[in-house]
């Protein structure tokens, strides 16, 4: 996704309500949305401490790594604790 892009399709961060899990309850094609509740893609799985993200919903075709330690909650998808242009400026190429 660019980095102008806005592709909100979730609740942002503080509009986000139920119960919290925590890193330990990712999994595989869980949606990942960041704070301002745009979309960011889907896991393909968690390796360590980073967050590999599919490259099927990547707009450069490529996975992406994120550090678990941007999760702000997980419900049945992950909110992140960044918005989406801190995100796509600071996630590595997989």
């Amino acid at each position: 996704m660019a980095a102008e892009q806005s592709n909100q399709t979730g609740a942002s961060l503080d509009q986000s309500v139920g119960s919290t899990g925590s890193a330990h309850d990712i999994k595989e094609h869980m949606e990942v949305y960041a704070s301002c509740g745009t979309k960011i893609g889907k896991v393909d799985h968690v390796q360590g401490d980073q967050i590999k993200l599919t490259k099927n919903e990547s707009s450069d075709g490529q996975h992406h790594m994120i550090p678990t330690s941007w999760v702000a909650k997980v419900h049945d998808h992950i909110h992140l604790s960044k918005d989406h242009k801190q995100v796509e400026a600071e996630w590595q190429t997989a």
